[in-house]
């Protein structure tokens, strides 16, 4: 435990990684909170799941079309300066969608088009901003960055759609549309005020032909990384769909309105400040704890879809909090420390169109299984995925050698890992 508490010191120590983690965290704080307003609006013009099941996945279906061709982007360009514009371009549309909610102009097609807009540029900000935290902290503290990165996620993840929920019921979605338009600004100043001489840039991939396609025959050749890379599909197609889920399930099933919502997703997300704090002290990476997290979450999964009551919930649900982010930080780790450098920005891309672009897929199949079959049953059914990761996982652990299947830290001696050339 004393070493772990070291490293994170070592993480907190680079003055960058500190305005990093700043601005990200003001801006995340709006991005959930808008992650919560726009199916609750889409729900309050459709009623009904399966629209919004559809709205979700148009808000990652570019990711699952151009993923790949984003983190070729990522590869090439200057992370910093690349961000920058993914950041301003969020801006732009948060303020547009919250300007005609307020203005009760807004229609159905209105959030459909935007959530196409936002998914285009999420497609290129994804695999920057996960490759980019290499650059600010080097090799040897990956592990640690990613730890506490997504405790600072599950953090903002625990604010946001407590006052969302609030907002929403005092006046309105559209005002978390602004307010996260507004947010934008702190992850703006932080990148600005960066200094490039202390970064850690991976030399950019010169243009060549066929380098997307270069980048799929590199993950199908690693099964450490195909493998984690399939579990993560499954689970992200319909384990991870609990903005689809969760406004159902407290309206339909425990009776509730914003406000229950609300309540939800803060207590899953204070479990996900639970999670990423245990992954930051013991965190391990690779593809057999990848497996027993895949495992972890699942059974919390299932819990929650059982228990009866908004008390019980309100329970269960912190604890598949820190199942999800345990299993989304681990498989994060375990990508960024066995792809080579001058891949990581594709592998990760593909860890986008997995995670969020299995979401076009996922989210219409939860949207009607919520409809015909009910809430909990949607929520069961990502249960059913998480178990088809773990046969995944256990497939895949003979083809690696011991090493790989558990990496050790990067700071540990004879440590294998992929150094910037």
């Amino acid at each position: 435990m004393q070493r772990g508490r070291g490293r994170t010191r070592a993480v907190l120590a680079v003055p960058d990684f500190r305005l990093y983690l700043a601005g990200q965290g003001l801006s995340l704080v709006g991005t959930w909170m808008q992650a919560v307003a726009q199916p609750w609006l889409v729900l309050e013009l459709s009623h009904s799941g399966t629209v919004v099941g559809l709205a979700t996945a148009a808000l990652f279906l570019p990711v699952l079309l151009l993923g790949p061709y984003g983190g070729l982007v990522a590869d090439r360009a200057d992370k910093r300066r690349l961000l920058l514009l993914t950041q301003a371009a969020f801006m732009l549309l948060a303020l547009a969608l919250g300007l005609l909610t307020v203005t009760g102009a807004v229609r159905l097609w209105h959030v459909f088009v935007i959530a196409v807009l936002m998914g285009t540029v999420n497609a290129v900000d994804m695999p920057a901003r996960q490759t980019f935290v290499p650059e600010l902290v080097g090799h040897a503290l990956i592990r640690d960055a990613v730890s506490i990165n997504s405790v600072m996620n599950s953090a903002t993840r625990a604010i946001g759609p407590a006052v969302a929920g609030i907002l929403i019921a005092m006046a309105g979605a559209g005002v978390c549309f602004l307010a996260n338009a507004v947010s934008f600004v702190a992850v703006l100043g932080s990148l600005a005020l960066m200094r490039a001489d202390r970064l850690r840039p991976t030399p950019p991939v010169p243009r060549e032909p066929g380098q997307v396609r270069e980048g799929l025959r590199y993950v199908r050749g690693e099964a450490g990384l195909w493998g984690p890379l399939l579990m993560l599909a499954l689970i992200g197609t319909l384990a991870y769909e609990f903005q689809v889920v969760l406004p159902l399930l407290a309206v339909d099933e425990l009776h509730g309105d914003s406000r229950t919502y609300g309540y939800m997703t803060s207590a899953m997300a204070l479990g996900a400040v639970a999670g990423g704090v245990a992954v930051t002290a013991r965190g391990r990476a690779g593809v057999l704890p990848l497996t027993v997290a895949a495992g972890g979450f699942g059974v919390t999964i299932l819990a929650a879809s059982l228990v009866p009551t908004l008390g019980t919930e309100l329970v269960a649900l912190p604890f598949v909090g820190a199942a999800g982010t345990l299993f989304l930080a681990t498989v994060n780790t375990t990508l960024q420390m066995t792809s080579q450098p001058r891949f990581r920005g594709r592998v990760m891309a593909l860890w986008s169109v997995m995670f969020l672009g299995s979401t076009p897929v996922g989210g219409p199949v939860v949207g009607v299984v919520t409809d015909v079959l009910g809430a909990r049953a949607a929520l069961a059914l990502g249960a059913v995925a998480c178990a088809l990761a773990v046969v995944v996982g256990l497939a895949v652990l003979p083809r690696l050698s011991p090493g790989e299947r558990v990496l050790p830290h990067p700071t540990s001696e004879g440590a294998p890992g992929p150094e910037p050339p």
